[in-house]
């Protein structure tokens, strides 16, 4: 799935309990985090009629973070950043894992190529993740969970008084929360600059 949708779902988990700011972060960072390897594109467009291309995206798009030994250091550095150490990490390791299923099940390519996912990398290289049935990366499914994504963000955010703006300057938050409000009407119960 795009690293958007990864990032929307990931926060509307995070978000849906009574979390703190920065745990509420580190699982939304747990779920799109594992996108990291795919950076490698940016080399691989740069150098890609050069005489030695970098291949980095191609060889390790769903290789270098899309496995457990990632997800075992990522769940250290959750546990040792988190404030509630506990449920920010059985969170962050969730979405961490929701990440992978999304993957295996919506992230085909156009030319029907797949991406199965290495799990049990670095460990061990015998366990690719794949079905037969994988949806496109570009799909209605994949849109769909985008959709639902973003009206589940945008309901948060009108009823909680937060949104994923709340780590922008010059109080953005604040003010699209707010907005929200005036549009729909304040939730019963609801005060301005709630559950941060």
């Amino acid at each position: 799935m795009n690293p958007v949708t990864h990032f929307l779902v990931s926060w509307d988990i995070a978000g849906a309990g009574e979390t703190m700011r920065r745990d509420r972060w580190l699982i939304t960072i747990s779920g799109v985090i594992p996108d990291l390897d795919g950076l490698g594109a940016i080399a691989e467009l740069a150098t890609r009629h050069s005489e030695r291309p970098l291949l980095w995206f191609t060889r390790f798009h769903h290789i270098l973070c899309h496995n457990i030994g990632f997800g075992l250091a990522l769940a250290v550095a959750v546990f040792l950043l988190a404030r509630e150490k506990i449920r920010t990490l059985l969170f962050a390791v969730g979405v961490f894992h929701l990440h992978l299923l999304c993957d295996i099940i919506g992230a085909r390519g156009p030319d029907g190529s797949q991406w199965p996912v290495p799990y049990l990398l670095p460990f061990s290289d015998r366990w690719y993740l794949a079905v037969g049935w994988q949806w496109e990366l570009v799909s209605w499914q994949n849109t769909l969970v985008t959709a639902a994504a973003l009206v589940a963000m945008f309901y948060m955010a009108w009823r909680k008084g937060y949104s994923p703006l709340e780590l922008m300057p010059w109080n953005i938050d604040a003010r699209f929360t707010a907005a929200l409000r005036r549009r729909f009407g304040a939730p019963s119960g609801a005060a301005a600059g709630d559950e941060r």
